[in-house]
């Protein structure tokens, strides 16, 4: 058995508490981050519009992208030592919701948490990634409310 842990920056400590809770012992257990793609591209769109392409050493998308993969870094490293078991650290980039379901595709399980207004249950509860991933991905979800320990596990199949 194939369990993705789906890490985001305000959520994380939920989507692994669930996957310690709910995944069997001898599984294989992936902890993914997705870094996206806009705010990089902002920066680089910005700097070229303001000094042309020919200065790529000064580019500050460079450097945001540099400091978005030592943050996705560090959240996995949490994110395994909270854990406490062996597992699979996954770093990706491009666009979120389409990196977690490529890697979901070949899990038995996806752990993802709640990350909207979670003041009001319903579709609103869900941010745009996650609502798609919950649409489309063709392995089980365990979708976690986050900040509730110990309550709120709603598998989704």
């Amino acid at each position: 058995m194939t369990v993705v842990v789906w890490i985001t920056e305000g959520t994380w400590p939920a989507c692994v508490d669930a996957a310690r809770a709910h995944a069997p012992q001898d599984a294989e257990v992936v902890l993914l981050h997705v870094s996206g793609q806009d705010v990089p591209g902002v920066a680089h769109g910005a700097f070229a519009g303001l000094l042309g392409r020919g200065h790529r050493e000064q580019d500050p998308g460079i450097r945001v992208e540099t400091l978005a993969a030592a943050s996705g870094r560090q959240l996995l490293d949490a994110a395994a030592d909270r854990l406490g078991r062996p597992c699979t650290r996954l770093e990706r980039t491009g666009r979120t919701e389409h990196e977690v379901l490529a890697v979901a595709d070949a899990a038995d399980l996806l752990v993802l948490a709640r990350d909207g207004d979670s003041a009001h249950p319903g579709p609103h509860s869900l941010g745009p990634a996650a609502r798609f991933v919950v649409d489309h991905a063709r392995c089980a979800v365990l979708l976690v409310w986050p900040g509730r320990p110990g309550r709120g596990f709603s598998p989704v199949p």
